[in-house]
């Protein structure tokens, strides 16, 4: 045990010798601090238009939206919809003045979130979007808040998208829509809204730096021209290379959970953590999820979903180094991986956005995968992307372990 971790040791310390290791390291570090800087750049407009920052702010958001919580049933939306009323009719809302237009967006700002959610709700059609549509929602209007949701889904699937999916698929999702139960509870809960947002640009950030980390693990023998003595010690083509494919497994998982948790740590201290038990789609955003989930457990998918992306995308990068002898070509990996499904996304094909919600670079944006309407049949049911994602990708990394190993082992000394 005491060689092994010797061993390990060994590896990191061959890692994180290097000054490029270091400078990587801190870069992420920079990174991850700008985007926690955006990711709590909240604001709130006083009675006279005046724009603050800081946890004052803050303070003072949550207060107003806090007064707003409970269930959102018919009576709370159609309350929401006077309140809206009330504030459009007041005359600093009918000009084009500038103060005059903050100070209206301040007092609207207490039931701004169940805005967002009238404004997805009250739309001519599925994928449209109209910001100014609450403020042409009457009390009327409010019995059919929830039932819009549905009711677009199905026009939509029976019109524009009547091609995009099979009749068993329409019909998982239009169960999806109609079993959500409802009304749904409201709360402040901006510190999660402002993490999901921002987490897919920490996690992809991550997956670069550990890309870099890991690619040198399998190729520095070789190009230190050391391969020779390392082969023919004593535990050269045995322990050293499973010394070598823990070392990388310890380094994805410490650095990942250390970037991902100080990220989730610094936002939902400053924003705050209420909302966690709220269902998704009453947070801005998420109106349109299929998948039956809080708030919590999107927080869980997207960190096990950065996990084990990461994880997979780092075991193949050290496969490719094992094979290849070249830590260049391992580092490209992760860089391909992230960014060709962007340039593969324009082509319309349904098979090929089929194959692009499978890719691997979706689970580190798992919360925008969540809100995709990726669907595959399998065992006689029909499955969204994410679970199958999980599912797969953690399947393929535990293959990959013992395909590296054989790979490493048995090279031919140069």
């Amino acid at each position: 045990m005491e060689r092994k971790e010797e061993m390990l040791r060994y590896e990191w310390k061959k890692v994180f010798g290097k000054t490029s290791s270091r400078i990587a390291l801190l870069i992420l570090l920079a990174v991850m601090g700008v985007t926690c800087f955006f990711a709590t750049d909240v604001s709130w407009v006083d009675e006279n238009g005046d724009t603050h920052s800081g946890p004052g702010a803050v303070a003072r958001l949550r207060e107003a939206q806090k007064e707003w919580a409970g269930y959102l049933d018919e009576d709370a939306v159609r309350r929401v919809i006077e309140e809206n009323r009330r504030i459009q009719s007041l005359p600093e809302a009918r000009t084009d003045n500038l103060r005059d237009s903050q100070i209206t967006y301040g007092r609207k700002q207490g039931i701004m979130e169940i805005r967002e959610l009238l404004n997805n709700s009250f739309v001519g059609g599925f994928r449209e979007y109209d910001y100014y549509r609450a403020d042409s929602l009457r009390p009327e209007d409010a019995p059919y808040f929830y039932e819009n949701r549905p009711r677009l889904l199905r026009e939509w699937l029976a019109g524009e998208a009547k091609d995009q999916f099979s009749e068993e698929e329409k019909a998982f999702l239009t169960r999806q829509y109609e079993s959500l139960e409802t009304p749904f509870y409201y709360d402040y809960a901006m510190g999660w809204s402002r993490l999901f947002e921002y987490a897919p640009t920490v996690v992809m950030i991550t997956m670069l730096v550990l890309g870099y980390l890991v690619a040198g693990i399998f190729s520095s023998e070789f190009s230190w021209k050391s391969d020779a003595i390392f082969y023919t010690s004593l535990y050269g083509r045995d322990r050293a290379v499973r010394a070598k494919i823990g070392a990388g497994f310890c380094l994805v998982t410490g650095i990942y959970f250390a970037i991902f948790l100080l990220y989730s740590g610094i936002v939902l201290a400053y924003l705050g953590t209420d909302g966690m038990d709220l269902a998704v789609q009453a947070v801005s955003g998420s109106w349109k999820c299929f998948y039956p989930i809080t708030v919590w457990q999107k927080y869980l998918l997207i960190a096990g979903g950065g996990y084990v992306g990461c994880l997979f995308i780092s075991f193949l990068s050290m496969l490719v180094s094992a094979k290849t002898r070249s830590a260049v070509v391992a580092v490209m990996v992760p860089f391909v991986l992230i960014f060709l499904p962007s340039f593969l996304s324009s082509i319309s094909s349904q098979t090929v956005q089929k194959i692009i919600g499978l890719l691997p670079n979706q689970l580190l944006q798992t919360g925008m995968a969540l809100n995709l309407f990726n669907l595959y049949p399998a065992g006689g049911k029909i499955w969204g992307a994410v679970p199958i994602l999980l599912v797969l990708y953690s399947l393929l990394t535990m293959v990959l372990w013992p395909v590296i190993y054989r790979e490493y082992r048995h090279k031919q000394v140069s």
